[in-house]
Protein backbone atom coordinates (compact mmCIF):
# COMPACT_ATOMS: atom_id res chain seq x y z
CA UNK A 1 0.00 0.00 0.00
CA UNK A 2 1.89 3.04 -1.27
CA UNK A 3 -0.95 5.51 -0.99
CA UNK A 4 -1.22 8.17 1.68
CA UNK A 5 -3.06 7.46 4.91
CA UNK A 6 -4.58 9.92 7.37
CA UNK A 7 -2.90 9.54 10.74
CA UNK A 8 -4.05 10.75 14.13
CA UNK A 9 -1.57 11.18 16.98
CA UNK A 10 -3.68 11.37 20.12
CA UNK A 11 -2.53 13.66 22.92
CA UNK A 12 -3.39 14.54 26.50
CA UNK A 13 -5.23 17.86 26.86
CA UNK A 14 -2.73 20.71 26.76
CA UNK A 15 -0.02 18.73 24.93
CA UNK A 16 -1.42 18.93 21.40
CA UNK A 17 1.01 21.68 20.29
CA UNK A 18 3.99 19.71 21.69
CA UNK A 19 2.90 16.59 19.75
CA UNK A 20 2.38 18.70 16.59
CA UNK A 21 5.91 20.09 16.91
CA UNK A 22 7.30 16.55 17.24
CA UNK A 23 5.36 15.39 14.16
CA UNK A 24 6.74 18.33 12.13
CA UNK A 25 10.28 17.60 13.34
CA UNK A 26 9.91 14.10 11.84
CA UNK A 27 9.33 15.81 8.49
CA UNK A 28 5.53 15.63 8.16
CA UNK A 29 3.71 18.75 7.05
CA UNK A 30 0.15 20.02 6.80
CA UNK A 31 -0.41 19.13 10.45
CA UNK A 32 -3.82 20.01 11.92
CA UNK A 33 -4.13 20.47 15.67
CA UNK A 34 -7.45 19.62 17.27
CA UNK A 35 -8.65 18.94 20.82
CA UNK A 36 -6.77 15.88 22.05
CA UNK A 37 -5.33 15.01 18.65
CA UNK A 38 -3.01 15.97 15.82
CA UNK A 39 -4.05 14.95 12.29
CA UNK A 40 -1.74 14.64 9.24
CA UNK A 41 -1.34 12.79 5.93
CA UNK A 42 1.65 10.55 5.27
CA UNK A 43 2.67 7.24 3.73
CA UNK A 44 2.70 4.03 5.84
CA UNK A 45 6.35 4.50 6.87
CA UNK A 46 5.13 7.37 9.10
CA UNK A 47 3.18 4.84 11.19
CA UNK A 48 6.47 3.15 12.01
CA UNK A 49 8.51 6.31 12.59
CA UNK A 50 5.85 8.06 14.69
CA UNK A 51 5.41 5.03 16.96
CA UNK A 52 9.16 4.86 17.46
CA UNK A 53 9.89 8.58 17.90
CA UNK A 54 6.93 10.50 19.33
CA UNK A 55 7.70 11.16 23.00
CA UNK A 56 4.51 13.00 23.96
CA UNK A 57 1.73 11.33 21.90
CA UNK A 58 -0.53 8.68 23.47
CA UNK A 59 -1.24 6.57 20.35
CA UNK A 60 -0.97 6.59 16.56
CA UNK A 61 -4.22 5.76 14.76
CA UNK A 62 -5.12 5.36 11.09
CA UNK A 63 -8.35 7.10 10.07
CA UNK A 64 -10.29 4.58 7.96
CA UNK A 65 -13.37 6.75 7.46
CA UNK A 66 -15.48 9.65 8.73
CA UNK A 67 -19.18 10.30 8.09
CA UNK A 68 -22.43 11.57 9.63
CA UNK A 69 -24.83 9.01 11.11
CA UNK A 70 -27.94 9.41 13.24
CA UNK A 71 -29.42 5.91 12.77
CA UNK A 72 -28.00 2.43 13.25
CA UNK A 73 -28.79 1.68 9.58
CA UNK A 74 -26.62 4.60 8.46
CA UNK A 75 -23.84 3.51 10.81
CA UNK A 76 -23.98 -0.05 9.45
CA UNK A 77 -24.12 0.83 5.73
CA UNK A 78 -21.45 3.52 5.81
CA UNK A 79 -19.10 1.37 7.91
CA UNK A 80 -19.62 -1.53 5.49
CA UNK A 81 -18.82 0.76 2.53
CA UNK A 82 -15.26 1.36 3.80
CA UNK A 83 -12.31 -0.68 2.38
CA UNK A 84 -11.59 -2.77 5.51
CA UNK A 85 -10.02 -5.56 3.44
CA UNK A 86 -7.07 -3.28 2.57
CA UNK A 87 -6.28 -2.90 6.29
CA UNK A 88 -7.31 -6.19 7.94
CA UNK A 89 -5.92 -9.44 6.61
CA UNK A 90 -7.95 -12.62 6.24
CA UNK A 91 -7.31 -14.04 9.72
CA UNK A 92 -6.90 -10.61 11.44
CA UNK A 93 -8.38 -10.07 14.89
CA UNK A 94 -10.42 -6.86 15.15
CA UNK A 95 -11.94 -6.00 18.53
CA UNK A 96 -14.09 -2.85 18.51
CA UNK A 97 -14.06 -0.19 21.24
CA UNK A 98 -16.13 2.97 21.24
CA UNK A 99 -17.21 6.31 22.67
CA UNK A 100 -20.07 8.67 21.95
CA UNK A 101 -20.38 12.35 22.94
CA UNK A 102 -23.40 14.62 22.29
CA UNK A 103 -24.73 12.27 19.60
CA UNK A 104 -28.06 10.70 18.62
CA UNK A 105 -26.41 7.26 18.69
CA UNK A 106 -25.49 7.31 22.37
CA UNK A 107 -25.43 3.59 23.23
CA UNK A 108 -21.73 2.67 22.90
CA UNK A 109 -22.23 -1.15 23.18
CA UNK A 110 -24.80 -1.01 20.36
CA UNK A 111 -22.51 1.11 18.17
CA UNK A 112 -19.62 -1.29 18.77
CA UNK A 113 -21.81 -4.27 17.89
CA UNK A 114 -23.06 -2.68 14.65
CA UNK A 115 -19.57 -1.63 13.53
CA UNK A 116 -18.28 -5.14 14.23
CA UNK A 117 -21.13 -6.68 12.25
CA UNK A 118 -20.58 -4.28 9.30
CA UNK A 119 -16.82 -5.01 9.17
CA UNK A 120 -17.50 -8.78 9.35
CA UNK A 121 -19.97 -8.51 6.44
CA UNK A 122 -17.52 -6.46 4.37
CA UNK A 123 -14.60 -8.84 4.96
CA UNK A 124 -16.66 -11.97 4.29
CA UNK A 125 -17.92 -10.47 1.05
CA UNK A 126 -14.46 -9.31 -0.14
CA UNK A 127 -12.61 -12.42 0.98
CA UNK A 128 -15.26 -14.84 -0.29
CA UNK A 129 -15.82 -16.41 3.12
CA UNK A 130 -19.30 -17.83 3.69
CA UNK A 131 -19.12 -18.70 7.41
CA UNK A 132 -17.36 -17.18 10.42
CA UNK A 133 -14.07 -15.28 10.40
CA UNK A 134 -11.12 -16.94 12.08
CA UNK A 135 -9.61 -13.87 13.89
CA UNK A 136 -6.54 -15.82 15.02
CA UNK A 137 -4.05 -13.42 13.42
CA UNK A 138 -2.60 -9.99 14.22
CA UNK A 139 -4.70 -7.53 16.22
CA UNK A 140 -6.27 -4.49 14.50
CA UNK A 141 -8.19 -2.63 17.20
CA UNK A 142 -11.02 -0.55 15.71
CA UNK A 143 -12.38 2.48 17.53
CA UNK A 144 -15.76 4.00 16.71
CA UNK A 145 -15.84 7.56 18.08
CA UNK A 146 -19.00 9.62 17.60
CA UNK A 147 -18.95 13.35 18.31
CA UNK A 148 -22.06 15.45 17.51
CA UNK A 149 -23.26 12.73 15.08
CA UNK A 150 -19.94 12.60 13.17
CA UNK A 151 -18.53 9.08 13.22
CA UNK A 152 -14.75 8.52 13.05
CA UNK A 153 -13.53 4.96 12.50
CA UNK A 154 -9.86 4.38 13.30
CA UNK A 155 -7.37 1.54 13.64
CA UNK A 156 -4.95 1.70 16.57
CA UNK A 157 -1.42 1.01 15.35
CA UNK A 158 0.31 1.26 18.74
CA UNK A 159 -1.21 -1.53 20.83
CA UNK A 160 -0.36 -0.55 24.40
CA UNK A 161 -0.17 3.22 24.86
CA UNK A 162 3.05 4.95 23.79
CA UNK A 163 3.79 5.97 27.38
CA UNK A 164 4.68 2.32 28.00
CA UNK A 165 8.32 2.55 26.95
CA UNK A 166 9.18 -0.79 28.48
CA UNK A 167 11.67 0.42 31.10
CA UNK A 168 9.43 0.73 34.15
CA UNK A 169 10.29 -2.21 36.39
CA UNK A 170 8.88 -0.48 39.48
CA UNK A 171 6.88 2.61 40.38
CA UNK A 172 5.56 4.60 43.31
CA UNK A 173 2.01 5.43 44.36
CA UNK A 174 1.28 8.10 41.74
CA UNK A 175 3.79 7.78 38.89
CA UNK A 176 3.77 10.46 36.20
CA UNK A 177 3.22 9.14 32.66
CA UNK A 178 6.35 8.97 30.56
CA UNK A 179 4.65 11.07 27.84
CA UNK A 180 3.89 13.90 30.29
CA UNK A 181 7.41 13.71 31.78
CA UNK A 182 8.90 14.04 28.28
CA UNK A 183 6.59 16.99 27.55
CA UNK A 184 7.73 18.71 30.75
CA UNK A 185 11.32 18.53 29.49
CA UNK A 186 10.44 19.53 25.90
CA UNK A 187 8.51 22.57 27.16
CA UNK A 188 11.77 23.99 28.56
CA UNK A 189 14.76 25.15 26.52
CA UNK A 190 17.06 22.68 28.28
CA UNK A 191 19.91 21.35 26.17
CA UNK A 192 21.98 18.21 26.89
CA UNK A 193 25.03 20.23 27.93
CA UNK A 194 23.11 21.91 30.79
CA UNK A 195 22.69 20.29 34.22
CA UNK A 196 19.21 18.97 35.07
CA UNK A 197 17.93 17.88 38.48
CA UNK A 198 14.63 16.46 39.78
CA UNK A 199 14.48 16.86 43.60
CA UNK A 200 11.28 14.75 43.91
CA UNK A 201 12.32 12.05 41.45
CA UNK A 202 10.03 9.21 42.61
CA UNK A 203 10.58 6.33 40.18
CA UNK A 204 12.84 8.54 38.04
CA UNK A 205 10.61 9.18 35.03
CA UNK A 206 11.48 12.86 34.37
CA UNK A 207 15.25 12.32 34.63
CA UNK A 208 15.08 9.15 32.49
CA UNK A 209 13.01 10.89 29.78
CA UNK A 210 15.46 13.82 29.85
CA UNK A 211 18.38 11.41 29.35
CA UNK A 212 16.62 9.74 26.39
CA UNK A 213 16.02 13.21 24.89
CA UNK A 214 19.60 14.26 25.67
CA UNK A 215 21.09 11.29 23.78
CA UNK A 216 18.37 11.37 21.09
CA UNK A 217 17.27 7.81 21.83
CA UNK A 218 13.93 6.88 20.24
CA UNK A 219 11.47 6.25 23.11
CA UNK A 220 9.83 3.30 21.33
CA UNK A 221 13.12 1.56 20.52
CA UNK A 222 12.68 -1.28 23.04
CA UNK A 223 9.01 -2.20 22.67
CA UNK A 224 6.52 -3.77 20.29
CA UNK A 225 3.56 -2.32 18.38
CA UNK A 226 0.38 -3.92 16.97
CA UNK A 227 1.16 -2.62 13.46
CA UNK A 228 4.43 -4.59 13.33
CA UNK A 229 2.39 -7.62 12.24
CA UNK A 230 0.10 -5.92 9.71
CA UNK A 231 0.38 -7.29 6.17
CA UNK A 232 0.28 -3.89 4.44
CA UNK A 233 3.18 -2.40 6.41
CA UNK A 234 6.22 -4.18 5.02
CA UNK A 235 8.80 -5.49 7.50
CA UNK A 236 11.59 -3.56 5.75
CA UNK A 237 9.93 -0.31 6.88
CA UNK A 238 10.42 -1.41 10.49
CA UNK A 239 14.01 -2.49 9.82
CA UNK A 240 14.80 0.84 8.13
CA UNK A 241 13.24 2.88 10.92
CA UNK A 242 15.09 0.94 13.62
CA UNK A 243 18.36 1.44 11.72
CA UNK A 244 17.60 5.16 11.48
CA UNK A 245 16.93 5.29 15.25
CA UNK A 246 20.22 3.51 15.95
CA UNK A 247 22.13 5.88 13.65
CA UNK A 248 20.57 9.02 15.16
CA UNK A 249 21.18 8.03 18.79
CA UNK A 250 24.07 9.98 20.30
CA UNK A 251 25.36 7.61 22.98
CA UNK A 252 28.53 9.71 23.39
CA UNK A 253 26.64 12.80 24.51
CA UNK A 254 27.78 13.63 28.03
CA UNK A 255 24.91 14.40 30.42
CA UNK A 256 24.68 16.05 33.85
CA UNK A 257 21.30 14.67 34.95
CA UNK A 258 20.46 13.76 38.52
CA UNK A 259 17.44 12.81 40.60
CA UNK A 260 16.89 12.70 44.35
CA UNK A 261 14.09 11.62 46.65
CA UNK A 262 13.57 11.42 50.40
CA UNK A 263 12.46 7.76 50.07
CA UNK A 264 15.42 5.41 49.57
CA UNK A 265 13.08 2.73 48.12
CA UNK A 266 12.06 5.13 45.34
CA UNK A 267 15.71 5.90 44.61
CA UNK A 268 16.39 2.16 44.21
CA UNK A 269 13.40 1.86 41.84
CA UNK A 270 14.63 4.89 39.84
CA UNK A 271 18.06 3.25 39.51
CA UNK A 272 16.52 -0.02 38.32
CA UNK A 273 14.28 1.80 35.79
CA UNK A 274 17.25 3.78 34.51
CA UNK A 275 19.28 0.59 33.94
CA UNK A 276 16.27 -1.05 32.22
CA UNK A 277 16.07 2.01 29.92
CA UNK A 278 19.65 1.24 28.84
CA UNK A 279 21.10 4.31 30.52
CA UNK A 280 23.36 2.42 32.93
CA UNK A 281 25.05 4.89 35.32
CA UNK A 282 24.28 7.91 33.13
CA UNK A 283 21.86 9.45 35.65
CA UNK A 284 23.10 10.20 39.16
CA UNK A 285 20.56 9.13 41.84
CA UNK A 286 20.67 10.09 45.52
CA UNK A 287 18.52 9.67 48.59
CA UNK A 288 18.15 13.17 49.97
CA UNK A 289 15.56 15.57 51.35
CA UNK A 290 14.91 18.74 49.35
CA UNK A 291 16.52 21.04 51.94
CA UNK A 292 19.87 19.24 51.46
CA UNK A 293 20.03 19.79 47.70
CA UNK A 294 22.84 22.19 46.83
CA UNK A 295 23.46 22.80 43.11
CA UNK A 296 27.18 22.67 42.31
CA UNK A 297 26.98 24.00 38.74
CA UNK A 298 25.45 27.13 37.16
CA UNK A 299 22.74 27.49 34.51
CA UNK A 300 20.89 24.32 35.49
CA UNK A 301 17.30 23.21 35.12
CA UNK A 302 15.19 21.93 37.99
CA UNK A 303 12.22 19.99 36.54
CA UNK A 304 9.92 18.21 38.96
CA UNK A 305 6.50 16.79 39.74
CA UNK A 306 6.45 17.09 43.55
CA UNK A 307 3.69 15.81 45.86
CA UNK A 308 0.56 17.98 45.55
CA UNK A 309 -0.68 17.72 49.14
CA UNK A 310 -4.05 16.40 47.92
CA UNK A 311 -4.54 14.64 51.26
CA UNK A 312 -5.04 17.26 53.97
CA UNK A 313 -2.71 15.49 56.38
CA UNK A 314 0.17 15.72 53.87
CA UNK A 315 -0.30 19.39 53.14
CA UNK A 316 1.94 21.02 55.81
CA UNK A 317 4.88 18.80 54.85
CA UNK A 318 4.37 19.45 51.13
CA UNK A 319 4.12 23.22 51.67
CA UNK A 320 7.31 23.16 53.74
CA UNK A 321 9.09 21.37 50.87
CA UNK A 322 7.84 24.04 48.40
CA UNK A 323 9.28 26.75 50.70
CA UNK A 324 12.63 24.97 50.93
CA UNK A 325 12.76 24.54 47.17
CA UNK A 326 11.95 28.23 46.59
CA UNK A 327 14.70 29.24 49.01
CA UNK A 328 17.32 27.04 47.25
CA UNK A 329 16.31 28.38 43.82
CA UNK A 330 16.52 31.97 45.13
CA UNK A 331 20.14 31.28 46.14
CA UNK A 332 20.84 29.89 42.63
CA UNK A 333 19.45 32.59 40.30
CA UNK A 334 21.14 31.10 37.21
CA UNK A 335 18.94 28.00 37.54
CA UNK A 336 15.55 27.73 35.81
CA UNK A 337 12.74 25.97 37.68
CA UNK A 338 9.80 24.01 36.27
CA UNK A 339 7.23 22.57 38.67
CA UNK A 340 4.01 20.67 37.97
CA UNK A 341 1.44 20.73 40.79
CA UNK A 342 -2.29 21.03 41.43
CA UNK A 343 -1.66 23.00 44.66
CA UNK A 344 -3.22 26.40 43.99
CA UNK A 345 -1.12 28.15 46.62
CA UNK A 346 2.19 26.91 45.18
CA UNK A 347 3.61 30.34 44.27
CA UNK A 348 2.89 31.68 47.77
CA UNK A 349 4.90 28.89 49.45
CA UNK A 350 7.63 28.91 46.79
CA UNK A 351 7.98 32.63 47.42
CA UNK A 352 7.83 33.88 43.85
CA UNK A 353 5.38 34.30 41.01
CA UNK A 354 6.06 32.15 37.96
CA UNK A 355 7.45 33.74 34.79
CA UNK A 356 4.89 31.65 32.89
CA UNK A 357 2.15 29.13 33.73
CA UNK A 358 0.66 26.43 31.54
CA UNK A 359 -2.42 24.29 32.26
CA UNK A 360 -1.74 20.57 31.93
CA UNK A 361 -3.50 17.40 33.04
CA UNK A 362 -1.67 14.77 35.07
CA UNK A 363 -4.08 11.90 34.42
CA UNK A 364 -7.42 13.39 35.50
CA UNK A 365 -5.83 15.95 37.83
CA UNK A 366 -5.87 19.53 36.58
CA UNK A 367 -2.42 21.01 37.25
CA UNK A 368 -0.37 24.09 36.48
CA UNK A 369 3.14 23.93 35.08
CA UNK A 370 4.97 26.76 36.86
CA UNK A 371 7.95 28.04 34.88
CA UNK A 372 10.72 30.20 36.37
CA UNK A 373 13.38 31.39 33.94
CA UNK A 374 16.87 31.64 35.39
CA UNK A 375 19.31 34.50 34.76
CA UNK A 376 21.96 32.68 32.74
CA UNK A 377 25.51 33.53 33.68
Amino acid sequence: MKRQVTLIATAAMGLESVVAREVKQLGYEDVQVDNGRVVFQADPSAIVRCNLWLRTADRIKVLVGEFKATTFDELFEQTKALPWETYIQENGEFPVIGKSVKSTLYSVPDCQRIVKKAVVERLKQKQGIASWLDESGPRHRIEVAILKDTVSLTLDTSGTGLHKRGYRVGQGEAPIKETLAAAMVLLTNWRPDFPLHDPFCGSGTIAIEAALIGQNIAPGFNREFDAENWHWIKSDLWEKALEEAEDLANYDQELHISGSDIDHKMVEIAKANSIEAGLGELVNWRQMQVADWNPKQDNGYMISNPPYGERLGDRPEVEKAYKELGSIMKDNPSWSGYILTSHEGFETFYGKQATKKRKLFNGFIKTDYYQYFGKHI
